[in-house]
């Protein structure tokens, strides 16, 4: 069918039995023995040099207590069965999740129930509670549970298509990862390696987290295995579901409870192993569909089990083979799943058919009258945040001071005040004026108001370019890292559109290739952190939570450059960017290159994301809110709207720029918590109002 992704069909078991068993015995057996082996070279690894009959004869009875037991009792063994335990129980919480929404790329990942999870222990932290594992749990499964809520309610449960589905996770859990930064970085005593853990590690200290969490999995395990009838009938469509006597809203609400718990508790163990909930599953069906009787549930679920074990103890295996024993403990294994999981998510991309559904939201027209009075308004309002922002932040500033140093004859304490103000105030207009152009190139190029710059890898490869040459190379200045970040934005759009464009790049699966080409670069992104300066997460975090913070006029020059040659290419180009926006047919009948204008036109927007991220950092949701905003003022024609999301752009970051450096001040928040408090719920009320009937 138009619009899905290609997959196996569910394999159902043949009827007589018999020598038709054995394949799928063989399998189980398979995967059995390829854990057992992964495990026991697990064992072997660490710092100090153990070997496999050492461990195992000190852990047998009678065994001399001497330093291999130690280390494998108090390091080893809880890291194994933290690994396996995680993977159990994410594969099955992935199993379930796809065959509840029909939709082979739900996962705890892409329905942001890792983040969810993940940004509520954080909270909780954040404000020195210590709670106990079981609560903690708790805490995780709310998180999880509500924005699983959110991404299934407007995505219809996944019945609106994978791309939807994705793009509404993929921009919810965009959300809780920006509060979830803001948190760790304003409560760093708080929430000390809470960065690394939230990539998912399995190193443990002692059993306990393990003992604990394991009799949650298996009752969560158990009650999936229970419900797979239900979910086996739930496969053959609603209507035959409710023919055949099963409450399909009940069964659905059960299944993503338990695939949420199994989850929250894999969170509360180990932190969000990424992507584990989408390989695990895909390649179990995958396998499925060529072994008879492996499709039904009953036997899917433990093999997606199996499958998601021996992924994630792989992972482990795999990255302390490549690191330094001691660099290894640092390095969460999540970094090495996600990379996997990222690389699944794209193959998985270019198997979707062309013809996606257009989704571009265009606004109600407008008269010259009303857009005239919207631009006197904007104009009005530009000036004011300009002003807003030299007056306010932590010591209060008069226009009469303003004044005085404008005229070089303010006292020092003015000058030097707003000497270093003013290049963050600059900085903060021209970033979100480039991120709001930005914006509006990707969203009409992708014909969906809820596509942005940061879920098609661009925002993400320019970050792994700018925040690599700040780690490795400290001090250096603003043109090679506004340099490295420009090249890195181009190549990671480079490598969407080229993985994008198998049959041709439809809309749909750019939207997915970005999204995956992004989860892999956020895991580089970490990656480098934790390997480079694991002790100095916080200057990461600053640039990756978005902030004026420490900016100079020379920062800002790049930036503007990229803006003023941009803008008015893009404004020459209008009509080409109203014709792409429609749909794949009529720019091609009225002579249109398609491909060639898409090519140009997100390289633009690749340079002036990475020109933004040298001012403001990573700073999410501004080119997703001010383009819709712009059409819904002024219209879907780029003539006018593109300029009112360029000025709705600066005056939305200059605005919480403004807040960040008020509110709490002496201490600043980050504009990219203020953006995400502004354009998270925006953004749901625009998933909700835009969701298929």
């Amino acid at each position: 069918m138009t619009g899905t992704i290609e997959a196996p069909p569910d394999q159902r078991p043949a009827r007589g039995g018999g020598l038709r068993a054995y394949p799928m015995i063989g399998v189980f057996i398979g995967a059995v023995v390829l854990l057992l082996a992964l495990a026991a070279v697990h064992l072997t690894q660490g710092t100090a040099s153990l070997g496999l009959g050492r461990l195992l004869h000190a852990i047998l009875p009678g065994g001399p207590a001497d330093q291999a037991a130690a280390v494998l009792i108090e390091s080893r063994l809880p890291r194994l069965a933290a690994a396996v335990l995680v993977g159990v129980g994410v594969g099955v919480a992935g199993a379930v999740l796809q065959s509840v929404a029909r939709n082979p790329l739900a996962a705890p990942d892409t329905l942001a129930v890792n983040a969810g999870a993940w940004a509520a222990v954080v909270a909780v932290a954040a404000f020195g509670i210590s709670l106990p594992f079981f609560v903690s749990g708790l805490v995780a499964l709310a998180g999880g549970l509500l924005a699983a809520g959110l991404v299934l309610a407007v995505a219809r449960g996944g019945a609106a298509g994978p791309t939807r589905l994705v793009l509404a996770g993929s921009a919810v859990a965009l959300a809780l990862q920006s509060l979830t930064y803001v948190l760790l970085m304003l409560f760093q005593a708080n929430t000390p390696g809470l960065f690394g853990w939230g990539s998912g590690t399995t190193v443990q200290s002692g059993t306990r987290q393990v003992t604990l969490g394991a009799p949650l999995i298996v009752a969560a395990v158990l009650a999936v295995l229970l419900l797979t009838p239900r979910l086996d009938v739930l496969g053959l469509g609603d209507d035959s579901a409710r023919v055949l006597g099963v409450d399909v809203r009940r069964t659905r609400v059960i299944a993503v409870v338990l695939a949420v718990l199994l989850a929250a508790t894999a969170v509360t163990v180990a932190g969000p192993i990424g992507f584990v909930g989408l390989s695990g599953p895909v390649i179990a069906r995958l396998i499925a569909g060529r072994i008879p009787g492996l499709g039904r549930h009953l036997a899917l679920v433990p093999f997606a089990a199996l499958v998601g074990a021996v992924i994630v103890v792989a992972a482990d295996v795999i990255l302390r083979l490549i690191l330094p024993p001691e660099r290894a403990i640092s390095v969460p294994t999540g970094v090495l799943t996600t990379l996997a999981g990222a690389v699944l998510l794209v193959w998985l991309a270019r198997r979707l058919r062309d013809g996606g559904t257009p989704a571009q939201a265009h606004g109600t027209v407008r008269t010259r009258g009303q857009v005239a009075f919207a631009g006197a308004v904007l104009g009005v309002l530009v000036v004011a945040a300009f002003v807003a922002a030299l007056l306010l932040g932590d010591r209060l500033v008069l226009l009469g001071d303003v004044a005085n140093w404008l005229s070089g004859t303010s006292g020092r304490a003015v000058t030097f005040v707003l000497d270093q103000r003013w290049p963050r105030v600059l900085a903060a207009l021209l970033g979100g004026a480039a991120l709001a152009l930005a914006g509006s190139i990707v969203q009409a190029v992708c014909r969906n108001p809820l596509a942005e710059p940061g879920l098609l890898g661009i925002t993400p490869g320019a970050s792994v370019g700018a925040v690599a040459m700040v780690l490795l190379l400290p001090g250096v200045g603003v043109w090679p890292v506004m340099g490295v970040a420009t090249l890195a934005a181009l190549g990671t759009f480079a490598l969407v559109y080229r993985l994008a464009a198998g049959r041709g790049p439809a809309s749909d699966r750019i939207v997915l290739v970005g999204i995956g080409v992004s989860a892999g670069a956020t895991a580089i992104t970490t990656l480098t952190v934790l390997v480079a300066s694991p002790w100095n997460t916080n200057l990461a975090l600053t640039w990756l939570s978005g902030s004026t913070y420490g900016r100079t006029l020379a920062s800002n020059v790049p930036v503007l450059l990229v803006l003023a040659v941009a803008l008015p290419l893009t404004l020459a180009g209008s009509r080409t960017l109203d014709l792409v926006a429609l749909d794949e047919d009529v720019p091609r009948i009225l002579g249109v290159p398609l491909n060639r204008a898409r090519l140009g036109f997100l390289s633009l927007a690749a340079v002036l994301t990475a020109g933004a991220a040298g001012a403001v950092g990573a700073l999410g949701f501004v080119g997703l809110v001010a383009p819709h905003a712009a059409r819904a003022l002024v219209g879907s024609r780029h003539a006018r709207s593109v300029p009112v999301a360029v000025v709705l752009g600066a005056v939305l970051v200059s605005v919480a720029d403004t807040l960040g450096r008020t509110v709490l001040a002496p201490t600043q928040l980050a504009a990219g918590l203020v953006t995400a408090l502004i354009g998270a719920p925006y953004f749901v009320l625009l998933l909700w109002r835009t969701r298929p009937a």
